[in-house]
Parts: structure tokens; C-alpha cells; sequence
């Protein structure tokens, strides 16, 4: 068997080791950052801190001190196989945790204190921005497969269920919607499952690079406002009103408040994955083609989206009850938290040294990415859009409800639910445009 493609075991492999490795690099990039001595002034103003909490992490994966998953060895350093010839794994809980429970928590406490109209009044720019960032998935495939069919058609060939657009269009549903849209459009077109890790690979190398420009742009996001000559005051608008809003209710807070309000947000946690759990049993009863993994409705029957989904609106619930208040004693700082920690986790996954090793098909992945943000450029500069509107529209598809909030966060915690909103309508139209997408890759692809 080849083990060149398995992945020996990190130096550290306890979920309770890497957690404190990950706060650590959080506190040494708060730390650092906070400091006004020319060197880390000038060090933060080229590489964003949320940049940092993210690359670092990535770092460490790449030089294998920690890893998200890897193979296992016996005392003698050799690969354990299971009866079958397959590599035995383990992966770490890390991410899985932040994902499933600090996301929802702090979802929760990020859209605490929003007001619904003011976020109304953003306009029609951030609906606009994030359907052009769909197109550019949709199309963006299409013509990477043409251009890499010029040069190295094999590349982009195959015949039947090996056909690389087949695999091509689970990255389409990824990018639009998420994993619900991923595996629907790997049960309708039925990509040979022995080649799926390449495609799985180029999905989270290339998304996690663009994800990585964003950040990187928001650091800049002043300089690219202006040349995009972007209207910012309904943005700035709700910023001030939450601001306003928060000193209004600012209060010294007790151990009392933060048991109370981590009391409410985590049974509230809890109740969205009960919802979850029963939602699409539910549904499933009288549509029996959500639980089907093929249906283009499939998304309905994902726990993961109603998950995401029962936490908004709960989260926009307590917007109306007096919970709103406990903004006044810091929620979405709180809530900031744990986004900072969904971020270090997500770094982890990102193996640098995996770039090397699908070359011409990661080539297509680049060339499909900067297809897709191409046309947000093209798009946010006709119709002057802010920065903000193109980075969240765009990690709205790409990304989905894990990534959008983190990023509209970046920008003001006020704005972390834009992000979640957009996230969640990818999921509803992941599959038709993956669909979509799969039919004219289908067209274009070399035999």
C-alpha cells in the first residue's frame, strides 16, 4: 500500500494540549497586538490579527506539531491497517466542539443586541454581492476547466463516474451552500468515491487561501472602500446605533448576569440541536426526499442547518426581550470569543505542505476562486459596494455559516449576523447551483 498519502501522528494528539496551544496563540496575538512599539504597530498593519489567529494555527499543522486527523502507528512506526487494508485514523474533537457548540453560542450572543430594521436598512447591496459571488462559483468552474483543458486536458478529463467534472461539482455545492449541498451533488452525480479525497482536498486548500485574502483585505478594507468608491453610511449607521446602544446600557457586570446570560445561551444552544435533531425527522415523515441525500432539497434535512438556522432565530428572539440588555455587560465581546476560537480551530485543518500535492487540480480550484472574486471586484465597483459586502457575500458562499459570521465580526460584531443571514440562503440554493454549475462543466469538459 502507498502510505506516502497517510499522515503520521502530530508530536501533540490530546484534545485538552492542542486547546491550550491554540489559547496560547490567541493570547500572544491579543497581546502583541495591543502593543504600540514601532515594530508590532507596523507588523499588525500589514498581517490583521485575525490573520494571525488563523495563520499560526496553520503553521503548526504544516510542521506537525498538531493536525486535525492522522493516521495510526504502532510501536515500531508502521501504519495499522484495518482488516480491510484500510488506514485506522484518529482526529481530534477540537473543531467539531467549536463548531457545534461555541458557533451557535455565539451566533446567539453576537445577534443579542441587533435591531432588525437598522439591519433592514443596509439596502439591497449585500443581497446583490453575495448572488454575485454565486454566479462566480457557477461560471467560475466552467471556465477554469476550459482554460486548464488547453494546456493539460487529462487534468480536467475522465470518462464516466470518473469524470473530474463530476468531482468538480461537489466543490460547487460546497462553495455556494456547504457539506449538505457537497453530498447531494456527490449522490447525484455519483464521482467515484476512491477519487473524492482530491476534490475534498482542493476544496479546503483553495477556500481556506481565500479566506485568508479576505482577512488579509480587511486590514485594509479603508484603502479598498475608497478605491471602490463605496457608500459606507448605512453600515456606519447601525455600528453607531449598537454602539450607542451598548453605553446606554452599559453596566458593571456580576457573577450573577454572565451565569445567567451563559445559562440562557447555552440551554438555547441546546434546544437548537434538539430542534435539529427532530426537525428533519419531522419533515422527513412528510417528505420523505429531504432525508435523500440526492434530493436538491436535501439541505432541509441537514442537521447542521437547522442547527446554524434555530440559533439565528433564537438569537433575533431575544433581540426582543430584555435579554437585549446583556449587551450592556459585554455579550458580544463574549460571543467575539468564542468566534476567535472557531477561528484557531479552523486554521488547524489547513496543511500547508498539502498544496503541493494535486498540483493541476488545485490549479483549477485557483483559477475557479479568482473567477469568483473577479466578478465581485467587477461587481462591488459598478455598484460601489462596500468591502464589507464583498467579503461577506463572497465567504457567505464559500464558507458558509462557519466562516460568514467570523468575518463580518471582523468588521463589528454588530454585523455578524449579515453574515450568518446570507450564509444560510447559500444553503437553500447550494444545490441548484451546483447543479447548474455540474451541467455546464459537463459541457465543456474534455472527453
Amino acid at each position: 500500500m502507498d502510505t506516502s498519502k497517510l499522515m503520521a501522528p502530530p508530536v501533540f494528539t490530546d484534545d485538552f494540549i492542542v486547546f491550550g496551544i491554540l489559547m496560547a496563540i490567541l493570547a500572544f496575538v491579543f497581546y502583541t497586538s495591543s502593543l504600540k512599539t514601532k515594530f508590532w504597530k507596523s507588523f499588525y498593519t500589514i498581517f490583521p490579527s485575525l490573520l494571525l489567529c488563523y495563520l499560526i494555527p496553520s503553521i503548526l499543522s504544516s510542521l506537525g506539531i498538531i493536525a486535525p486527523e492522522w493516521n495510526v502507528v504502532d510501536d515500531a512506526g508502521q501504519f495499522v491497517m484495518d482488516e480491510e487494508g484500510n488506514a485506522l485514523s484518529e482526529k481530534l474533537s477540537l473543531y467539531y466542539v467549536a463548531s457545534r457548540l461555541l458557533l451557535p453560542g455565539a451566533l446567539i450572543l453576537l445577534i443579542l443586541s441587533i435591531d432588525i430594521k437598522a439591519l433592514l436598512g443596509l439596502g439591497n447591496k449585500a443581497i446583490i454581492m453575495f448572488l454575485t459571488g454565486t454566479v462566480g462559483v457557477i461560471i467560475g468552474g466552467p471556465i477554469a476547466i476550459m482554460i486548464v483543458s488547453l494546456f493539460s486536458p487529462e487534468t480536467v478529463g475522465g470518462q464516466g463516474f470518473d469524470a473530474v467534472w463530476r468531482g468538480l461539482s461537489t466543490i460547487a455545492g460546497s462553495w455556494i451552500g456547504g457539506g449538505a449541498n457537497q453530498t447531494a451533488m456527490l449522490e447525484i452525480y455519483k464521482f467515484n468515491p476512491d477519487k473524492f479525497g482530491s476534490m475534498i482536498l482542493v476544496d479546503i486548500i483553495v477556500a481556506n487561501i481565500w479566506m485568508a485574502v479576505l482577512l488579509y483585505g480587511i486590514g485594509k478594507k479603508e484603502i479598498i472602500d475608497n478605491w471602490l468608491k463605496s457608500d459606507n453610511t448605512a453600515i456606519e449607521a447601525l455600528k453607531e446605533k449598537v454602539t450607542t446602544y451598548t453605553a446606554s446600557v452599559s453596566r458593571m457586570p456580576t457573577l450573577k448576569d454572565y451565569m445567567i446570560l451563559l445559562g440562557v445561551v447555552f440551554c438555547a444552544v441546546a434546544f437548537s440541536h434538539w430542534c435539529s435533531m427532530i426537525i428533519p425527522d419531522i419533515l422527513g415523515g412528510f417528505f420523505p426526499s429531504l432525508l435523500d441525500p440526492a434530493s436538491t432539497l436535501s439541505t432541509f434535512g441537514d442537521k447542521f442547518f437547522w442547527l446554524v438556522t434555530m440559533a439565528t432565530i433564537l438569537g433575533l428572539v431575544f433581540s426582543y426581550t430584555p435579554l437585549k440588555e446583556y449587551e450592556g455587560i459585554g455579550a458580544s465581546k463574549i460571543g467575539s470569543i468564542l468566534i476567535y476560537i472557531l477561528v484557531a480551530t479552523i486554521g488547524m485543518k489547513m496543511d500547508l505542505r498539502s498544496i503541493v500535492e494535486n498540483p493541476g487540480l488545485l490549479l483549477v480550484g485557483i483559477i475557479w476562486m479568482t473567477v469568483h472574486g473577479s466578478l465581485l471586484i467587477i461587481v462591488g465597483k459598478l455598484i460601489k459596494a462596500p468591502y464589507f459586502f464583498l467579503a461577506v457575500g463572497s465567504q457567505a458562499n464559500i464558507g458558509g455559516a462557519a466562516s460568514a459570521p467570523i468575518v463580518a465580526n471582523e468588521f463589528h460584531p454588530s454585523l455578524a449576523s449579515v453574515g450568518v443571514l446570507l450564509a444560510i440562503f447559500g444553503y437553500l440554493i447550494g444545490t441548484f447551483g451546483g447543479i447548474l454549475s455540474a451541467m455546464i462543466m459537463s459541457a465543456v469538459a474534455p472527453m
